[in-house]
């Protein structure tokens, strides 16, 4: 029997990916690292994920809040 599933656990295939759960479609990411992380971006979560360009973290919009974030 198949189970379909609306958000998919990522599983990465490469190393260890940060997830971050966050409750905006829209979110900025500096790498976490002070300064040693990377040059401030703004990410749009089109669906239900994003990805940092930088350093891959992976943005999860929450099922419970991606209704109220369609603007």
């Amino acid at each position: 029997m198949s189970q379909h599933l609306t958000h998919p656990t990522p599983r990465p295939k490469l190393g260890h990916v940060e997830t971050i759960v966050v409750d905006s479609a829209k979110v900025a990411c500096d790498g976490g690292l002070g300064p040693l992380g990377h040059p401030r971006v703004w990410l749009k979560i089109a669906g239900h994920q994003a990805v940092c360009p930088y350093c891959s973290r992976l943005f999860v919009l929450n099922p419970d809040t991606a209704q109220n974030n369609d603007h």
